[in-house]
């Protein structure tokens, strides 16, 4: 085979257009056959040769053995060393003049060498630009998008794997497929092909790069990418496929109309079941599919239309079945049922109805649980909630009734900063300028803690305003009042008001005249 090899390699050398067909072809038989036993070291000698250079020639609609050429580009550019050499070779522009023949064979391996020579190769990706192969490519996905027949499907594959690999991770290409009207095509190739599974995965893989960027978002919005994402998912049953749809729904359902869309749609039931499903499993992939499929769910409570829609009144069967998460013995669910309250708790109708039927109980016990070594993005997120209902101020006095000042307070040792932030946070919400558990807040040491926060300099920004705010609001209270007046608070908040955060610098003053009139 070495030896055939050469004697290919060097035929091919001092090939012309004038050469036999028998004779080129004999030639190219016998490197698609050394590339299909060893391709690298196969590929390295065809580098070495010089022959790519006469393969420019060669790329003529007109030639019989155009295709082959065409298909021992694409296998070479399976190597990463010859996707450069490809273009320096000059292969490029005639490739893209073969995307306008109607050769079926020599669209299918024109499409794959141009596919192969994109992949991560950013100058492969320019020569394809600058000689227009994009363009050529979307059109003949929308010309082919309804054609089901075998050959058609196979075509279409090699197109959006093409579009895929041209377009991964540059959003500069992104934005141009996406003026192309790229997406509508392919969101329709999917409702029409979803039986296809190759075809399938390219869509989805296209779908994941294209949705990054905002402008696809609006795009996808006027689609029906939801009910189509939704119908597939459904479908699925492997972990790896229905992976591949999280991927996608996961930046789309950033997208407020998308989420309701979502949700109109009949995701929430999926993810529901998949949590179902999964959550007293071991298993590393159904641990992996309770996270992302909990995960959406909290990112679709994120839109205020999905998220009243989803509560119901409080009497919604979605936020019933979240609220059961908030007890369960999953980390992760516990996060996620806590993450998903404190977005239910984003409209103070909701905030009064979930106090009112003892949502706060809940939360408090799921504190307990964390105050020892405790989870502390389990802690974060309780105290996300209970800061979010104790907004209305209808709620503060029954909140503070409720023990909520005492069971945040365990908390106020904390070295997090994240758990600190809402403390303080949910603190201030309580308080609200009376302080009603001014007992509580003694025995806790709160005072001398806001003074070790404003005094650390590594304390956050968002720490240090908090803290001060509180200080201000712990004025009103006579027995705090002289314990502040008995600290260096003064002198701690002086150095504050030219701190680099405006913020802070603004309430530092503001902090210093309250202590000045109250002293």
């Amino acid at each position: 085979m070495a030896d055939n090899l050469s004697d290919a390699l060097k035929k091919l050398k001092i090939t012309t257009t004038d050469s036999t067909a028998d004779s080129l072809e004999g030639c190219l038989d016998c490197l698609l056959q050394a590339l299909a036993q060893n391709n690298m070291e196969t590929s390295e000698k065809i580098q070495k040769s010089g022959v790519l250079q006469v393969f420019a020639s060669l790329l003529t609609p007109q030639s019989s053995c155009t295709a082959k050429v065409a298909n021992i580009i694409a296998e070479v550019a399976r190597n990463e060393f010859m996707r450069n050499a490809c273009v320096d070779a000059a292969l490029i522009p005639p490739l893209v003049q073969l995307l306008n023949c109607k050769d079926q064979e020599v669209l299918l391996q024109t499409g794959r060498a141009l596919g192969n020579i994109c992949y991560d190769s950013h100058e492969g990706r320019n020569a394809v630009d600058h000689a227009g192969g994009a363009h050529i490519v979307v059109d003949h996905i929308r010309s082919l998008c309804s054609k089901t027949d075998p050959a058609s499907e196979k075509l279409l594959t090699v197109f959006c794997g093409m579009l895929m690999n041209y377009s991964n991770e540059n959003d500069t290409l992104q934005s141009q497929l996406i003026n192309m009207g790229v997406i509508p095509t392919l969101v329709k190739l999917l409702g029409i092909h979803c039986q296809n599974a190759a075809l399938t995965e390219m869509c989805l893989v296209a779908f994941g790069n294209l949705a990054e960027l905002e402008s696809s978002k609006e795009q996808f919005a006027y689609t029906n990418i939801a009910e189509e994402l939704v119908k597939l998912f459904k479908k699925q049953i492997e972990h790896d496929k229905k992976e591949m749809i999280f991927e996608v729904l996961a930046p789309l359902a950033e997208n407020d109309v998308i989420k309701l869309q979502l949700v109109e749609a009949g995701l929430v039931e999926c993810l529901l079941e998949i949590v179902q499903k999964t959550v007293d499993s071991d298993k590393e992939e159904d641990i992996a599919e309770l996270k992302t499929a909990s995960d959406l769910m909290v990112l679709l409570l994120l839109g205020d239309e999905s998220m009243q829609k989803l509560f119901e009144g409080g009497k919604g069967s979605v936020f019933q079945r979240v609220l059961s998460w908030i007890p369960s013995n999953s980390h992760q669910l516990q996060l996620a049922g806590a993450l998903a309250i404190a977005n239910f708790a984003r409209n103070d109708g909701n905030c009064i109805h979930m106090v009112d039927n003892g949502i706060v109980q809940k939360l408090m016990d799921l504190l307990d649980r964390h105050v020892e070594d405790g989870n502390v993005t389990v802690q974060h997120a309780a105290l996300s909630a209970l800061r979010n209902l104790a907004i209305p101020v209808v709620n503060k006095a029954k909140m503070l009734s409720a023990g909520v000042a005492e069971a945040v307070l365990k908390f106020l040792r904390s070295e997090m900063p994240p758990v600190q932030f809402k403390l303080l946070g949910t603190l201030r919400m309580l308080i609200d300028a009376q302080v009603t558990a001014e007992k509580d807040l003694e025995n806790a040491q709160l005072v001398q803690i806001l003074h070790r926060l404003l005094s650390d300099d590594r304390s956050a920004p968002e720490i240090k305003y908090n803290s001060m705010v509180l200080i201000c609001a712990l004025i009103g209270s006579e027995r705090l009042q002289k314990e502040v007046q008995s600290m260096a608070f003064p002198e701690v908040i002086s150095k504050l008001r030219s701190h680099e955060n405006k913020t802070v610098a603004q309430q530092a003053s503001l902090t210093e005249q309250r202590l000045a009139v109250e002293s």
